[in-house]
């Protein structure tokens, strides 16, 4: 696979909002950037589980990430997205508060990830962003799915 870009390795990530933090995700998982809808609830999965959409005919299970995070819970509202993510051979959506941009950082701007949020697991925590005199927490999708990739 060439890439057009190979002296300035630029990382492109879709950048969303969950409160009043930025967080990242790489955009060669992001599929699609739907509007909240309804969900059809899963009995007995996890309390992080928002249910399951029908996108297209197909049916996806949909993680609310204020949950997943430990935040406190919002109502959705129009500026609600679901990122529909393809990780580990796995399609999930991905309930966020709002969605609209994408980032391209150079590994200058991205460090590892320090212990700084207290409310996430740092196992969710990829590495940190800094752009524009922000932060943004970039994630590991296969931990904030849920997904063991040690074997």
């Amino acid at each position: 696979m060439s890439s057009l870009n190979n002296e300035n390795q630029d990382l492109k990530y879709v950048i969303f909002k969950l409160e009043e933090e930025y967080y990242g995700i790489d955009i060669n998982n992001v599929m699609s950037i739907e509007k909240a809808q309804d969900f059809t609830r899963v009995p007995n999965s996890p309390n992080y589980i928002k249910g399951v959409i029908n996108l297209r005919g197909e049916v996806i299970p949909v993680i609310d990430l204020r949950n997943r995070f430990r935040l406190n819970e919002k109502e959705i509202d129009t500026n609600s997205r679901i990122i529909i993510v393809f990780v580990s051979e796995i399609q999930v959506g991905l309930l966020v508060d709002s969605s609209s941009e994408v980032m391209t950082f150079t590994e200058d701007e991205i460090d590892s990830a320090p212990s700084i949020k207290e409310n996430i697991s740092e196992n969710f925590i990829k590495s940190i962003g800094k752009k524009d005199n922000k932060l943004i927490v970039l994630l590991n999708l296969e931990n904030v799915v849920g997904i063991d990739v040690s074997e």
